[in-house]
């Protein structure tokens, strides 16, 4: 996110995703590695295949079921609505950042009324993604899921310096 906030010269998620929205149509190596780095920290925080399976009830390969094993009824349904949410926010979040198009802006309700399919579209090739990603690759050993996360870290500070160095 900090290469975008440089790409766009703001701070403000708005501004940058105005930016982005207006630019040309062209992949920019820097975007690519920022967008690569983003799935892979989404992808771990949200506790997805690679690196955590939220089905499993094994106690020596989970790390996201453990804190939910003692709930059940309603308890056990707020939590997973709460991480459903937090998958739809990084969604959203990575969506509107890195595929700007269709966004609309606040003050357009007539806007908002066509940027909600878009969305939905959206959404629906993100979750179709994630899906192929998660029948495709299997659970990761719990000791490498660091090496997961540096892989992350080092795409995101390579995106950083080749737009820095190349302004790409």
């Amino acid at each position: 996110i900090f290469t975008l906030a440089m790409i766009a010269q703001s701070t403000s998620v708005a501004t940058i995703v105005e930016t982005l929205a207006h630019r040309d149509l062209v992949i920019y190596p820097s975007l690519a590695f920022a967008g690569v780095a983003f799935t892979i920290v989404s992808l771990a925080e949200n506790a997805r295949v690679p690196v955590d399976n939220p089905a499993t009830h094994l106690e020596l390969t989970m790390i996201h079921e453990a804190m939910i094993l003692e709930y059940s009824g309603r308890h056990l349904a707020l939590i997973e609505w709460a991480a459903a949410l937090k998958l739809f926010a990084y969604s959203c979040a990575g969506l509107a950042l890195f595929f700007p198009w269709g966004v609309a802006a606040a003050s357009d309700h007539v806007a908002l009324l066509f940027a909600l399919p878009v969305l939905i579209g959206k959404l629906a090739i993100g979750g179709a993604s994630l899906a192929l990603v998660e029948t495709i690759l299997a659970k990761m050993r719990i000791f490498r899921a660091p090496e997961f996360l540096a892989t992350a870290f080092l795409l995101g500070v390579l995106a950083l310096l080749v737009h820095l160095l190349l302004g790409a």
